[in-house]
């Protein structure tokens, strides 16, 4: 599959713009601002911060929320593995809490069985464009005086409660990769009401220029201070995890489609609901009321017996699907987990590091029976060919 169709024009502009302009980078060029105001005003923020990566921005959070060594972090083992590789390379450690069976997200009550006094953070993860639970998840980062950083990789534009995700954490995370509702190829951008928390991030992603603002990742505006050889340059910690200006022309120009975008997987989610109605072993993600899913994936789980996950994704595919994507394998379950290989990123931290078998019991008998069915299509008229192959493979097996 193609993703041609999501460039036109605009794109094409943007990237000539920051061409023409002789091709800096965001510590001198406006490109990266201007994306960065343009999403914070769509999604309904304060700030907003560009980076190359949606794992560099979930990075960033944990700094900003205090997260270091020998700190806990909060997650659903349900995920992809960068919630786990940030907290590691924090020197923290990542808590695992069981998922809901019926939306696929962190539990709520699963929090706050795992919050101890050295609990700084907890992530929640909005799987496949659904929110969590935010106001119980809200309400224990209060009473805790906790960090809530909501990883929205997948979720740009989705409601809760009639609320735009953006406005339900202290930080949201977003991610503009190839397969996302907007992309920049790869990149990350990361929004947030808190100007402190909003410096700290951008003077991390930025090898910390004491220069950096929390609306502005610009450093050489004055040359005739920034070149006299007296001027200190960096006074915080940070790594160099900018995205780049022209990564930033695309972003901006897909910002400004994505309602589009976010639209026409709408549509298309209700192309395979009506597909799947009546059949009852297959079991769309539950969305609850006053909340929007923006169907990253459509996911659902397989729940028969007879005919295995892989038989139905055979005969899915020969009627003309797509195929169907797996869940990833709990984060925990991972190798580079399982195997220990993670304890040499700080030994006297991790050496008596263990994740057995049962911490979430949810998740792992859930894990093996998710499906996952493309959105990411450029009109229902594509999507639909995909779709009747998934009501001939209900129909095959009926």
């Amino acid at each position: 599959m193609k993703n041609t169709w999501r460039f036109g024009k605009e794109e094409f502009d943007y990237i000539r713009e920051v061409l023409d302009s002789g091709f800096g980078s965001s510590t001198s060029g406006d490109m990266c601002k201007r994306f960065e105001e343009a999403f914070a005003r769509k999604v309904g923020s304060k700030y907003a911060i560009a980076f190359n990566s949606g794992t560099a921005t979930l990075q960033a959070g944990l700094e900003a929320a205090g997260a270091g060594y020998g700190s806990e972090v909060i997650m659903p083992p349900l995920t992809v593995m960068s919630n786990v590789f940030v907290t590691l390379q924090q020197n923290a450690i990542p808590v695992f809490a069981d998922i809901d069976p019926d939306t696929f997200n962190i539990d709520p009550n699963e929090i706050e069985k795992q919050i101890t006094d050295k609990t700084k953070a907890i992530m929640p993860v909005a799987l496949y464009g659904l929110p969590c639970d935010m106001d119980p998840i809200n309400e224990l980062a209060e009473r805790y005086n906790l960090c809530v950083i909501n990883d929205a990789a997948e979720a740009h534009m989705a409601v809760y409660k009639g609320r735009p995700i953006a406005a339900m954490a202290h930080i949201t995370s977003y991610s503009t990769e190839n397969s996302k509702h907007i992309t920049s190829g790869d990149g990350g951008i990361v929004v947030t009401d808190n100007e402190e928390y909003a410096i700290t991030m951008r003077k991390f992603g930025a090898a910390g220029y004491a220069a950096l603002k929390s609306g502005d990742g610009r450093v050489r505006m004055h040359k005739d201070i920034f070149q006299d050889p007296t001027y200190k340059r960096h006074d915080a910690f940070g790594y160099n995890y900018r995205m780049p200006e022209v990564a930033a022309a695309m972003a901006l120009a897909q910002t400004e489609k994505l309602d589009m975008f976010i639209d026409l997987r709408l549509e298309i989610a209700k192309m395979y609901d009506k597909a799947v109605a009546g059949c009852n072993y297959l079991v769309p993600q539950l969305t609850p009321e006053g909340s929007v899913n923006t169907y990253w994936t459509y996911a659902l789980k397989y729940e028969r017996d007879d005919v295995s996950w892989q038989e139905f994704r055979k005969k899915y595919t020969e009627f003309g699907g797509d195929g169907i994507y797996a869940a990833w394998a709990l984060s925990y379950e991972e190798t580079v987990i399982s195997s220990g290989t993670f304890k040499k990123i700080c030994p006297p931290l991790y050496d008596n590091l263990t994740f057995p078998e049962g911490i979430c019991p949810v998740a792992e008998e859930i894990q093996p029976k998710l499906m996952q069915f493309v959105t990411n299509y450029g009109s229902v008229e594509e999507a639909a060919p995909k779709v009747e192959a998934l009501s001939k493979t209900i129909d095959f097996f009926a």
